[in-house]
This record gives C-alpha cells, sequence and structure tokens, in this order.
C-alpha cells in the first residue's frame, strides 16, 4: 500500500478493527458508541468524521478492488453518531440497536443511498440509516412519552 492508501486503510477500517471479526458493522457502531457515551462532545467531531469517511472509504474500496467492502467501518461511526446528535442521551443505547437493525435490514431509503458511487455510496447509506433511526426513536418518544397517542384518541 502507497501512503495515502495506508492513511485511507486505516481511516476506513478504524485502524484495522474492521478486519478483527465476522461482524464488522456491529464491532464499527459498537467502537463508535463507546467514545461517545463516556465523552458527547466527540459528536461535535461528526462532519469531520463524514468528509475524511468519505475520502478513505472511497479511496480503500478502489484500492481493494471492491465496491463496499465488509471492513469499511468509517461509515457505522458516521452513522450511528448522526443518529446519536439529534437524540437525547437517554437514547443512546437504543438508538445504537435500532442503527444495527436499520443497517442489517436496509429499508429504503436506505438500500438507494447505497447505489450511489464509491466513497459517498458507502457512507450515504449509513448516513440515511442514522437520519431513519433518529427519526423512529424521535416518534416513538413523541407517541408514547409525549401525548400523540392522545392526539389521536381524543384523550
Amino acid at each position: 500500500m502507497t501512503e495515502p492508501s495506508r492513511t485511507a486503510f486505516h481511516i476506513a477500517t478504524l485502524g484495522g478493527l474492521g478486519r478483527l471479526t465476522s461482524m464488522p458493522g456491529t464491532v464499527g457502531s459498537v467502537a463508535a458508541f463507546l467514545p461517545v457515551l463516556l465523552f458527547p462532545p466527540l459528536l461535535r467531531l461528526l462532519p469531520l468524521v463524514i468528509l475524511a469517511g468519505t475520502w478513505a472509504a472511497h479511496r480503500c474500496a478502489r484500492d481493494m478492488g471492491r465496491d463496499d467492502p465488509g471492513e469499511i467501518v468509517i461509515d457505522e461511526v458516521a452513522g450511528l453518531w448522526t443518529a446519536l446528535i439529534l437524540t437525547p442521551q437517554a437514547m443512546a443505547l437504543p438508538a445504537l440497536f435500532l442503527f444495527r437493525v436499520v443497517d442489517i435490514l436496509k429499508p429504503f431509503p436506505v438500500n438507494a443511498a447505497e447505489r450511489l458511487p464509491g466513497g459517498v455510496g458507502i457512507m450515504a447509506d449509513d448516513l440515511v440509516g442514522g437520519l431513519m433511526t433518529a427519526g423512529l426513536l424521535l416518534a416513538l418518544r413523541w407517541l408514547y412519552l409525549q401525548g400523540g397517542l392522545a392526539a389521536f384518541f381524543g384523550g
């Protein structure tokens, strides 16, 4: 690997973490979750993660000769952090679990975003998954904890 390729590989795989298991998406998500659970201001780095991750994912996938290698887990960081930055901290654990479900099932529009080319597609499906996760959790909170159901049933 050339030096830029090595840099891209380390960013895209979180220092090789994506290669350590047969479940790289789950491992990448947990690796993204734990630091922000302990130090939430890390979420401020989301724009940098998105920009650097898109570049690194594109370069790494190109160097590997594959469209979306499973070893690339920087997209899980970006997607989960998107969900976490949009939801209250008390919803962090449900966000992690729901994000994994959305990332595995890839419902529309997540699957449509995945078809975008290169690093953009690698990152976009998880970013859309993070937005979907946040939207679902906030809707559930409104329905069940903030009286949303009462609005429908006149309560």
